[in-house]
């Protein structure tokens, strides 16, 4: 009798080996064809030439098919000679910063920061998480914090364990500072202010603002008008707490609801997405304690809205 395979044919994992790469450190002024033949004597020209033409060539961690690409003292060129290095791109998220234990990206509007019981793929978890497993399979990702679907902007992601909770345990006083942008409907009056409540959610998932501090979690945002035109406001926010669509809440709280935001009592929709994007975000590393401080520009949809 023909002893039975603890698996399917074909199906056995390749054990995995770590990419080889070679790492060196630029002394004086250059170009990256001539550094790189000075460098490996001991490699064809012709080889070299490949490894530029097939991305596995990289200067201060980006990969560059340049053959004059100007280098200069102090920069960092990295030769993968296995195979190429992994360019992150998606078309909805952009990736901002990325080091050994966090990842920081610019989220689209419309992608969810996580699955749900209906979505697993295609969210900004299982995209990084794809991403980062390219290099090596057995590496992971942890979610540190959320947006909103239809909210665009700053969101950090963990690479570890110790990353992650060292942000989750410690959150309010890890994060220094979080601003968004927001275009609202009407002309906000006074220009600056704040709003504070206790936030409690029904059981429709609808969040509501309330008086009693038994009810729902407290709530505090501030906020600054950047310009006002055509019907509508562009504020800025900051968020002394982070609760679920705390900001969307209190600015339907103040009477002038975020434009796109239907849910929340938005009459109109002039760009076709919810006018909410999270501008800034400035925190602790949770490994090396450096701070850390990201943003990004008016997005311009919602420029064009006070123009």
């Amino acid at each position: 009798m023909a002893k039975k395979l603890p698996y399917k044919p074909g199906a056995e994992r390749r054990q995995f080996r770590p990419d080889v790469i070679e790492t060196y450190n630029v002394t004086a002024e250059t170009t990256l064809l001539a550094y790189l033949i000075e460098m490996m004597p001991q490699r064809k020209r012709t080889t070299i030439k490949d490894y530029l033409k097939h991305n596995q060539v990289a200067i201060n961690g980006t990969p560059s098919t340049q053959f004059n690409a100007e280098l200069h003292p102090g920069d960092e060129v990295k030769v993968n000679l296995s195979r190429e290095f992994n360019v992150f791109y998606h078309r909805r998220m952009q990736l901002v910063y990325e080091d050994n234990d966090i990842i920081v990206i610019n989220k689209g509007y419309g992608l969810l920061s996580m699955g749900t019981d209906k979505v697993k793929e295609g969210t900004a978890y299982s995209i990084l998480r794809d991403y980062i497993k390219w290099e090596n399979p057995a590496n992971k990702i942890f979610i540190v914090h959320r947006l909103d679907r239809d909210t665009s902007g700053l969101m950090m992601f963990a690479k570890s364990i110790e990353a992650k909770e060292a942000m989750q345990h410690n959150w309010n006083n890890m994060v220094l500072n979080r601003k968004y942008l927001a275009v609202v409907e009407g002309k906000v009056e006074p220009a600056e202010g704040s709003v504070r409540s206790y936030l409690a959610e029904t059981s429709q998932f609808e969040v509501y603002s309330t008086e009693n501090p038994e009810e729902g979690q407290l709530a505090v945002t501030r906020y600054n008008t950047l310009k006002c035109k055509n019907g509508y406001t562009l504020l800025e926010v900051e968020l002394d707490t982070g609760r679920k669509n705390q900001i969307r809440v209190h600015m339907k709280d103040l009477g002038h609801p975020i434009a796109g935001d239907r849910k929340y009592g938005a009459k109109t929709s002039p760009i076709h997405r919810l006018a909410l994007h999270a501008q800034t975000l400035r925190f602790v590393h949770p490994i090396t304690r450096k701070e850390m401080n990201f943003t990004t520009p008016i997005p311009n949809s919602f420029a064009s809205m006070v123009k």
